[in-house]
């Protein structure tokens, strides 16, 4: 069967997929500026805040991806429930996320706040390193309760069609964060220079703004209120969907992840340079690739409601107009990447061997971020709409655990290769993943529907 769009259903396709990708890619980006305004703020003060406060936001990051997995599995089937009009069950879904996302934070909080010395050392082994990156850490893990709360009532913002709701949020909390970490980490007027612990508490005062902002938006609808009957409902059916899904996200989030966490490991163990250099290159990548996150959480929520509406041909004709979108993507993040590294290569202050390994970073993050945007618009977006998350899972621990991070390792326990050759080796595997996508597309094994009667 034929499955492409006549011009009248393109120009459908793309209409909602504007306003959904758009919102949700400015989420993002603010999101990313975020991360990135403290970043600069601290680039403004020594090399050291800056890699020290990378390292430590390590393990927010780690929690990112348990709190990602589930309340991405969820927004699969909220998704396709909000697609069939069962606003009931949608609301039931986001109770059960919420308390996930609560004891998952909880989790995470014990040894940030009791034992962060304990977890810098993990990362490094440079004493001002994990002196910086302990007082940053105890202080900045009581914004864990709030980020994975906030995620929830975001996450149904999306469903819903309020995605421009989450821009609103960001934008505020980017200024806010700003201004805060202008005083408190330089010390303006009457307040103490805290340094990094500025950015710490300024991560709190954004998180506890976009959680309120979001409880107060979900009372405001009947369809999205959240009453405290949803939060303790429980269904061992619903129970059973979730964690059909989970597993397979759970895995890649956590392999891809955890990976991410291993680069800072190895780069960490190269030295302040590498680790300055690795850490001002992630924000300039958070920045581009919010395109292609916004592209892929779009389409996954498109896909996802013709699947629940039982529309399983449409729904293939959306996916194949997938393959233009995300080549489009691909080059606009090349172009990206190259407008974006000049300014990034001029404002931070870093020794002359952190530059160095800094352009040629971004150079080869051209090429990553041309192979991610169809990553993660099949992985991200596409097949997870059908209940599909095994296949990012596989290829995940294939490319990367199989191949990038042993060879990464050889090259800097055994092998004692440059810098940079060491980089390329363990950022290689979403390139390397990129040719088999197109083959399991076709076996059609996400177009699912997962709702029930």
């Amino acid at each position: 069967m034929n499955y492409k769009m006549s011009a009248e259903e393109r120009k459908k396709f793309y209409k909602e997929l504007t306003a959904l990708a758009v919102p949700i890619a400015l989420q993002w980006l603010l999101t990313a500026l975020v991360g990135a305004s403290d970043a600069l703020m601290l680039g403004r003060l020594t090399q050291e805040a800056i890699a020290a406060v990378s390292l430590a936001n390590q393990v927010s990051f780690v929690m990112s991806l348990f709190t990602g997995s589930v309340i991405g599995a969820i927004s699969i089937l909220a998704a396709q429930y909000w697609g069939k009009k069962d606003t009931t069950n949608v609301k039931r879904f986001v109770g059960m996320g919420i308390r996930y996302a609560f004891g998952i934070s909880l989790v995470f909080f014990l040894p940030a706040f009791f034992i962060p010395e304990k977890i810098m050392a993990v990362f490094t082994t440079e004493e001002e390193l994990i002196r910086i990156g302990a007082g940053y850490l105890r202080i900045v893990s009581f914004s864990y309760f709030f980020t994975g709360i906030a995620q929830c009532f975001m996450m149904l913002m999306k469903i819903t069609g309020f995605a421009k709701i989450s821009v609103w949020i960001s934008a505020v909390t980017v200024i806010v964060d700003m201004t805060i970490d202008l005083f408190l980490i330089y010390g303006l007027g009457p307040f103490p220079a805290l340094g990094a612990n500025g950015s710490a508490w300024s991560t709190i005062a954004v998180e506890a703004i976009a959680l309120i902002w979001c409880l107060i938006w979900s009372r405001e609808r009947k369809d999205t209120r959240i009453t405290r009957k949803n939060l303790f409902y429980f269904s061992k059916t619903f129970e059973k969907d979730i964690w059909k899904v989970i597993p397979g996200m759970l895995a890649s989030s956590l392999s891809w992840g955890l990976s991410i966490t291993m680069h800072s490991f190895i780069l960490g163990h190269l030295g302040t340079d590498a680790t300055a250099a690795h850490s001002v290159t992630n924000v300039a990548n958070q920045l581009v690739q919010c395109l292609s996150q916004g592209l892929a959480a779009g389409t996954g929520i498109m896909i996802g409601k013709l699947l629940g509406q039982n529309k399983l041909d449409e729904a293939k004709k959306y996916g194949e107009e997938c393959w233009r979108v995300a080549f489009v993507n691909g080059i606009f993040n090349m172009v990206l990447i190259g407008i974006v590294g000049p300014p990034v290569y001029f404002f931070y202050v870093l020794e002359s061997q952190a530059k160095t390994y800094l352009v040629q970073m971004l150079v080869f993050n051209a090429f990553y971020l041309f192979a991610l945007s169809y990553n993660a618009m099949f992985t991200v977006g596409v097949f997870p709409a059908g209940g599909d998350t095994k296949y990012d899972a596989v290829t995940v621990i294939l490319a990367t655990w199989c191949f990038s991070i042993p060879l990464a390792l050889l090259g800097l326990y055994v092998f004692h290769w440059p810098v940079m050759v060491i980089y390329c080796v363990m950022c290689i595997d979403e390139i390397i993943k990129f040719p088999v996508i197109r083959p399991y597309y076709k076996r059609y094994i996400w177009v699912k529907n997962l709702t029930r009667g």
